[in-house]
């Protein structure tokens, strides 16, 4: 299982100034993206902002999230990870 220490964080591509971010995909066909920073949903001690991504894009109905999840630790970020990775595959269209 991958898990937060196997996340690359690089600069926001849409908030270089403010955000960085790291993106990764999983064989089930779903990945996570997590940023931190300015306009991310945290606090110095909660300091990442997780979305559930398919397909590369935030994906809005899944059986952990309807939203992005905000106020986040690694150790949370990575039990998030994993409970991605366990979502059933799912088939391109």
């Amino acid at each position: 299982m991958k898990t937060f220490k196997d996340l690359f964080f690089e600069v926001h591509r849409c908030y270089p100034a403010l955000n960085t971010m790291a993106v990764m995909n999983f064989d089930n066909g779903y990945g996570i993206s997590v940023i931190t920073g300015k306009t991310a949903y945290s606090d110095a001690t909660h300091p990442y902002e997780v979305a559930v991504l398919k397909d590369d894009e935030i994906c809005y109905d899944t059986p952990i999230t309807d939203d992005v999840i905000g106020y986040c630790t690694a150790d949370m970020v990575t039990d998030l990870m994993c409970k991605i990775q366990k979502l059933q595959h799912y088939e391109k269209k």
